[in-house]
């Protein structure tokens, strides 16, 4: 739940309201997949690349390119994985050393290019954006079919800045999440003021009734809302204790593995594990922070010339995350997606950067049990167009869920609108073969 009062009460007011490529699929396929390995991730980590991260400068690496002569290419020189005959960049060493740990879906794919905000929608919700209906984020879904694993923490938390995109849509307030961009603080609004003394604290709370029964009594036809907001304030309040607050205090934990994860960003991936470990379902980690380029990584212009700064940061706090949550236990029950909006084509612009480009780019994934150490699908030689196998978003989110234990097919209700929690997705089946 994202702790602002306009937030709250839109949320609440929602609860009430009433073309991508097609994955090729043999005979027989559909079958096969309704009997795929169960899934048995009990969190899920997503590391969120805001901006749209270039494929082949990063996980799928084509040849050089020169954005000086505007020569489409890659930027950087590639390097071998531990996955036989793939490569990565150079700058992703330690992740290349892992690849063996990991899944990289080369093939992921939408049709929104030119709109950074619908992009960023497509790949939270599984849709299109409508007038009509405010589709949950895959996060709200998660956060709804499974709540925390520990009452004493939220089921759903936002390293970064809040979207609706990144929201409960239909399902409501008790989807949503708490939101932070202080890893060194925590979320500001769950912490109860220190010069209100209990007494005052009940007086507040014994207006606020007086007020939501006046409310009540003038407009009977907004219980729904007012309940929701109840319920929000309520969850707020229960989060204020020092449980909560306790899991942002990271000085336990050994300076050497707060080094090795590096930058601010690294930091929110540590902070993630944390947040897992006494029971949050969901984390989204931003890595969008302070642009560290200038542009993070929306690398148009001059953007690109220290790209190699975020792909360093991303190779370092990625790769301590997965040997992180091994050392305790919570690899395999943890579920690592590494996503973006879309990625970037193979030209420069004049300013020696790149455009955007969602017909072909990278997610990753980690731990979550599933069959890793393999490539999906494939591209072009400048990773232009999907060639082979391709994942579009809605099987992207099926996958997600799949490996999450829910139905990649279960219907939630907008109102008394029936609505499937995919569009039509399918979980990659070499995932849990």
């Amino acid at each position: 739940m994202s702790l602002t009062r306009r937030s709250l009460l839109t949320s609440a007011a929602a609860a009430t309201a009433a073309a991508a490529l097609p994955r090729v699929r043999a005979v027989g396929e559909e079958q096969a997949a309704a009997a795929l390995r169960d899934g048995t991730a009990e969190h899920c980590v997503v590391l969120w690349l805001g901006g749209g991260a270039a494929q082949i400068d990063t996980f799928d690496p084509k040849k050089l390119g020169d954005p000086k002569e505007r020569k489409a290419g890659s930027a950087y020189p590639s390097i071998p994985t531990a996955i036989p005959g793939a490569e990565f960049c150079e700058h992703l060493p330690m992740l290349a050393d892992r690849a063996d740990r990991l899944a990289v879906v080369r093939s992921t794919n939408h049709d929104v290019i030119d709109e950074h905000a619908r992009a960023v929608n497509r790949m939270h919700t599984g849709r299109n954006t409508t007038g009509t209906v405010v589709y949950p984020s895959i996060g709200s879904v998660i956060a709804y079919e499974r709540g925390p694993a520990n009452d004493k923490v939220p089921a759903y938390v936002l390293i970064g800045m809040p979207s609706v995109s990144r929201g409960p849509g239909f399902l409501g307030p008790s989807a949503n999440f708490v939101y932070l961009t202080d890893t060194s603080r925590g979320p500001s609004g769950l912490t109860v003021p220190g010069h209100l003394s209990a007494e005052r604290r009940a007086r507040r709370e014994r207006l606020l009734s007086r007020v939501r029964e006046d409310a009540l009594a003038r407009t009977p036809e907004g219980a729904d809302a007012i309940r929701a907001y109840d319920e929000t304030i309520a969850e707020a309040l229960r989060l204020a204790g020092p449980e909560f607050a306790q899991i942002f205090d990271a000085s336990d934990e050994p300076a050497d593995l707060r080094n090795a994860y590096g930058s601010e960003f690294g930091q929110r991936c540590l902070l993630a594990r944390r947040l897992i470990q006494r029971g949050v379902r969901f984390v989204e980690v931003s890595h969008n922070i302070a642009f560290t380029n200038g542009t993070g990584w929306d690398t148009h212009n001059e953007g690109q010339e220290k790209q190699h700064l975020l792909i360093k940061e991303l190779d370092a706090a990625l790769a301590t995350l997965t040997d992180d949550l091994e050392s305790h236990g919570l690899l395999d029950k943890t579920l690592i997606v590494v996503a973006s909006e879309f990625g970037r084509p193979a030209g420069f612009d004049a300013g020696g950067g790149r455009g955007h480009h969602g017909k072909s780019f990278t997610t990753v994934l980690a731990g979550g049990g599933l069959n890793l150490g393999r490539t999906i699908g494939e591209t072009d030689e400048l990773g232009m167009s999907v060639v082979a196998d391709p994942v579009s978003v809605p099987d992207l989110h099926a996958t997600i869920y799949h490996a999450m234990g829910i139905d990649p097919h279960l219907e939630l209700y907008a109102g008394e609108r029936p609505v499937p929690v995919t569009d039509g997705g399918h979980a990659i089946r070499e995932l849990f073969v």
